[in-house]
């Protein structure tokens, strides 16, 4: 794996002591101010040496059903504002930004790990494994990344894991509203081969209404069989819907 010189590592070292002051509260309220995610840990790498950064969210984890989608995404010289973790925008807003994204000169991948994938390996795994095909998509090849959460295993660029990565770096906020919104639209277009779950509604998270659908269809070759919802579900049912 490369290294860093040991001067660079004391500098990218340096964003584990550092936090936003979110102390700032907000005129006339006793509530304290969300900052935004800034270039802080971006700029770290770049004191190394490193200038082509990039950074790494997954999308649809916590899904019943449908595939688990990463982003992996370079931000442009003159970021497009209102930039921010992907689950604090509304999806008017995050398809906005995309757009935006694109026409500034981000350059960005994605990449997913199919329903059957998360069966065979397990959720985190499958969500490293779509991580891996994001960052192999990129051109140019970056030369560090910046992941939201966890390291990624088996991966030969310098990586930095930021916990609540998405709220505190621009890099990996912006790659979350990638992999939001490709995820998004990858459900809706899955809802027209199988209108009966609503996938073009809860986009596979476990609400009331894809709960109740479940346990009236039973799973369909798009859940994800080892999930417990969906295995209860499948109790009475005579294995997967391919048609429903």
């Amino acid at each position: 794996m490369p290294r860093v010189s040991s001067r660079s590592e004391r500098v990218v070292s340096q964003e584990m002591d550092y936090r936003p002051n979110t102390a700032s509260r907000r005129k006339g309220c006793g509530c304290r101010a969300r900052r935004a995610p800034t270039r802080h840990y971006e700029g770290l790498w770049r004191r190394a040496g490193l200038s082509v950064v990039a950074g790494v969210d997954e999308a649809g984890r916590g899904c019943l059903a449908g595939p688990v989608v990463a982003a992996a995404l370079i931000l442009p010289k003159r970021v497009p504002h209102g930039i921010n973790d992907s689950k604090q925008l509304t999806p008017r807003r995050r398809e906005h930004l995309l757009e935006r994204l694109q026409s500034a000169g981000s350059v960005f991948a994605w990449g997913q790990a199919e329903p059957w994938e998360i069966d065979q390996l397990n959720i985190r795994e499958a969500s490293f494994l779509a991580m891996r095909r994001a960052v192999a998509g990129l051109v140019p090849v970056p030369q560090a990344l910046l992941v939201d959460g966890f390291l990624i295993p088996d991966c030969d660029i310098p990586q930095r894991a930021l916990v609540s990565g998405d709220a505190r770096s621009l890099s990996i906020a912006a790659a979350s509203i990638v992999a939001k919104v490709t995820r998004d639209r990858i459900m809706v277009a899955l809802a027209a081969q199988l209108p009966a779950y609503g996938f073009d509604q809860h986009k596979g998270y476990p609400t009331a209404q894809h709960i109740q659908a479940l346990r009236r269809h039973g799973p369909s070759r798009l859940h994800r069989q080892s999930f417990r919802p969906v295995r209860e579900a499948a109790v009475g049912h005579c294995g997967p819907s391919w048609q429903a």
